[in-house]
């Protein structure tokens, strides 16, 4: 058996970097993070080209109809290179909970315009992890009317996938009478939240009842630990390269032992992180749906503490030009540092799978 990436794989994963490096350099996040929209059109259809948009999408609705750790392989290199992409909710979950569900209509709608790369999906699902102060969705005759806080992909979204508490999805379109769409500043411009407001705004439910909830949830957090593992990895090789290119006291950098033990702790955490996520990815298309779940919570929970940890000291080699703009080091910290929040802390994500482990 082949523990690894196939040759079909390892060859899309490389066109996927170069289309990466031709247009989303750092140059270009820059812009789009100044901006704070989280979208880019060109690299959009750059993605849509290669056949990114449609991996999930099944053959009869226009797309590739392939497995989740194929589209976990492009959530990693858009981390990587803190890529300006609403594809987390557009590729990764929507083609999945949209397929499964009871909801024909809407799949039929929705899915052969994901794959055409002409439909952005945005994420509200914050209601089906904990309740906030003065935040909640109440649905009341198929409208939904409060507000949902730090929606994801949310500033080209099309639609969004709203949660009301845990036992329902609801398909919101974005031009709805009635929604209101505030931008919410985080600490990574690269992504776009936004606080939505309803007032009795039309809803389309998106069958399934709260397994399905717990689906969207599942695929969104094992998306985001494969994202906090390309952007750790990221700044794992930039900590590497500048170790062996900076010199102080006539020496590099890389071989004083210090540095040398900063260095072996990133990879002694990245490496086994690679190899859950990549299961945690393959599971949510081949294997058991209470199996996957477990491995969803623990990817995203372990990947939260190893991130954080290989953030910090990356940054702590590059010592203080780490911190500078010009390094551009701060992209992928503060990426990681928004995964590690969104949907959940580590805490609560392990006290979930502890229960579910347990039921």
């Amino acid at each position: 058996m082949r523990f690894g990436l196939s040759l079909e794989q390892e060859t899309f994963r490389d066109q996927l970097q170069r289309l990466l490096a031709d247009r989303a350099p750092l140059d270009r996040v820059r812009e789009v993070a100044a901006d704070g929209n989280g979208y880019d059109e060109r690299l959009w259809s750059g993605l849509t080209e290669l056949g990114a948009m449609g991996v999930l999408v099944p053959e009869e609705y226009g797309g590739l109809g392939m497995g989740s750790f194929d589209a976990g392989l492009v959530v990693e290199e858009l981390g990587r290179s803190v890529a300006p992409a609403p594809y987390l909710g557009t590729a990764f979950v929507a083609p999945l909970v949209l397929s499964e569900s009871g909801s024909n209509s809407l799949a039929a709608e929705w899915l052969p315009r994901i794959a055409g790369g002409e439909a952005r999906i945005g994420l509200a699902l914050g209601e089906a992890v904990s309740a906030r102060a003065g935040a909640g969705v109440v649905v009341n005759g198929g409208r939904l009317s409060g507000k949902a806080l730090a929606a994801m992909d949310a500033g080209a979204a099309d639609a969004f996938i709203v949660s009301a508490g845990v036992e329902q999805l609801w398909l919101v379109r974005s031009d709805a009478s009635g929604l209101t769409r505030t931008p919410m500043t985080s600490i990574d411009r690269t992504r776009a939240l936004a606080e939505l407001r309803f007032d009795e705004v039309e809803a389309e439910p998106i069958a399934g009842g709260a397994s399905l909830t717990q689906r969207a949830l599942d695929l969104a957090r094992v998306a985001l630990a494969a994202d906090t593992l390309g952007a750790a990895d990221a700044m794992f090789q930039q900590a590497l390269d500048y170790s062996k290119q900076r010199v102080q006291f006539e020496r590099v950098i890389g071989s004083f032992q210090g540095v040398k033990h900063a260095l072996a702790d990133m990879i002694t955490g990245l490496e086994p992180s690679r190899a859950l996520v990549w299961y945690a990815t393959h599971a949510q298309t081949e294997m058991p749906r209470d199996e996957a779940h477990r491995l969803a919570c623990h990817a995203k929970a372990h990947l939260a503490e190893v991130g954080r940890m290989v953030a910090r000291a990356a940054t702590e080699v590059h010592g203080g030009m780490g911190f500078t703009d010009d390094l551009g080091l701060h992209y992928w910290f503060k990426r990681i540092g928004l995964d590690r929040q969104l949907l959940g802390s580590p805490e609560q994500i392990r006290a979930e799978a502890a229960a579910a482990m347990v039921a």
